[in-house]
Order: C-alpha cells, then sequence, then structure tokens
C-alpha cells in the first residue's frame, strides 16, 4: 500500500494514520467523508474533487448511495426502466418471467430498474457514450436538471471537465453469467457515485 512504509515487518500489519479512521457504523462514515452534505448547494465540482467512499461491494455502494440519497436537501425524481428478454424464436421458456420479476433483477453492469436521482447529486456513467467528450463507462458527473427523457449534466472528469452534457436513456443489455437469458433494460446508463466500487476507481 502507498510506499509500503507503514507495513510492520514483526506481523506484516498496516499502521493507518488516525486521522484516516472513523467509527465503522455507516452514518459516522458519511458525516466525515462528506460534511455539511445535509446543506443546500454543497454539492459543487470542488466539494467533490477529493471526496468519495470506496468498496470492494456493489451491495455497499447502493447501500451508501441510497442513504446519502435520503439526506440530500433537493426533490427527488424517479425513473423506471423498461426491462425484457432478448429471446430466440424457438424458446419459449422466457414467457414466464413477469415484468416484475424482471424489474426486481440487479444484475452487474445494469442500472437500478427504479432509478432515484436529485440535481446535485454525483454519478458515474455505466457505458460509453462519447468517449471523445469524456462521455465513457467510469465518468462521473453531476445531475444539473432532470427532465423526463433526459438528464443534464456536468462534467467532472476527464479533458472536457467542467462542461456541461445531456445523457440520454439508451437500451442496455446484460451480460451477467449468473442469469440463464439476456436481459435488455432502457434506462439511463448511469450509477449514483458518492460512493464506487474500486473497481469503477481504477
Amino acid at each position: 500500500i502507498g510506499d509500503g512504509t507503514n507495513i510492520s515487518e514483526l506481523d506484516n500489519t498496516i499502521d493507518i494514520p488516525k486521522d484516516m479512521i472513523t467509527n465503522s457504523d455507516l452514518t459516522s462514515l458519511i458525516k466525515t467523508t462528506y460534511h455539511d452534505i445535509d446543506i443546500k448547494n454543497t454539492s459543487t465540482d470542488q466539494y467533490l474533487k477529493n471526496r468519495i467512499i470506496l468498496s470492494s461491494r456493489n451491495v455497499d455502494v447502493v447501500n451508501i448511495n441510497l442513504a446519502i440519497l435520503d439526506i440530500f436537501p433537493e426533490k427527488e425524481k424517479t425513473y423506471l426502466s423498461s426491462d425484457n428478454i432478448i429471446t430466440e424464436e424457438s424458446d419459449s421458456n422466457t414467457n414466464f418471467y413477469p415484468n416484475e420479476f424482471l424489474n426486481f433483477l440487479k444484475p452487474n453492469g445494469l442500472p437500478p430498474s427504479k432509478l432515484k436521482l436529485k440535481i446535485g447529486y454525483p454519478i458515474i456513467l455505466l457505458r460509453n457514450l462519447a468517449p471523445h467528450q469524456s462521455l465513457c463507462n467510469g465518468s462521473q458527473l453531476i445531475i444539473t436538471r432532470l427532465n423526463d427523457h433526459l438528464i443534464e449534466a456536468h462534467i467532472l472528469t476527464g479533458d472536457y471537465a467542467g462542461n456541461s452534457t445531456f445523457i440520454p436513456c439508451i437500451s442496455l443489455i446484460s451480460s451477467a453469467s449468473e442469469l440463464p437469458f439476456k436481459l435488455k433494460q432502457r434506462q439511463f446508463p448511469i450509477q449514483l457515485a458518492f460512493a464506487i466500487t474500486i473497481n469503477k476507481s481504477q
């Protein structure tokens, strides 16, 4: 880790500075990383520049982002996806999957079926939309306007950081091997990003 200077030669433990340690409960972690996030107009480019919560597990990332969403002082807007299964003409088994079941699935690489957003909230792209304009998988943005069929956002990373852009609703196909079929979803290709996975941060 780092330059390797904090590793003990006696037991291979790592000495973590006290100012980098917080209590184990989620509320303390959020308050330590994002102090004053419950105050309106706090979330800006500069505020978010050097702050992020990383986790190795997707489920933790989802829970942290939803917890911050609850205390974030803006009006919430919900976008529902349209989910269906890509089938072969000879395959009739997929008719047994109701829409409620498809909406319940959470395969890796797809946004939530029920996407809750607020203006000022940071998001991360899940697909390459326009790589030449810094809109690629993993790019971070901050929401500036929520329309019914289009999201306006401010680019936080890359050569086009500081520019405004629009994110459309697109069709996405899951490549998750744990599903016995291919799931096609029409949704905005984004996830909440006060917390992200370690893999997404690299």
